[in-house]
């Protein structure tokens, strides 16, 4: 068997013996720009998780902290983030992040949390959470 061969089975053995209960956890941590097509993929893949019930975090950093604002509200991302949080999902924004990219905590819309090490280390380092990144 060549080498690609040899990965995918090997991955394929890894992801069946491992087991994900329902309940668990999913920390997705989103670093791209909310006009890019893989921040619209890590939401709508969080949100279709949450359905699942499973309880979702989702960590925006770098330039994803925009994702979070007003001024993307109208945005197919800011939609998609709106509905997360509906559906009862957990979004954190790095506080760094903003300082650096010049948004306020007033620029953000309503529900989005401005992370600290205890929220932020809470939700990453709970008992059987998964991550995700994109």
């Amino acid at each position: 068997m060549n080498f690609v061969k040899s990965l995918i089975v090997a991955c394929a053995l890894l992801l069946a013996g491992s087991t994900w209960a329902a309940g668990d956890p999913l920390f997705i941590n989103v670093t791209s720009d909310p006009q890019l097509h893989r921040t619209e993929m890590a939401l709508g893949f969080a949100t279709n998780v949450l359905k699942k019930d499973h309880p979702v975090t989702v960590f925006l950093n770098d330039l994803a902290v925009k994702t979070a604002t007003k001024a993307a509200a109208g945005s197919t991302t800011g939609k998609l983030l709106a509905d997360l949080m509906k559906a009862g999902g957990t979004v954190i924004v790095c506080p760094v992040c903003m300082k650096h990219y010049g948004v306020a905590e007033a620029d953000l819309i309503a529900g989005v949390k401005v992370g600290n090490p205890e929220i932020t280390q809470a939700a990453l380092f709970g008992p059987n959470t998964r991550t995700l990144s994109w």
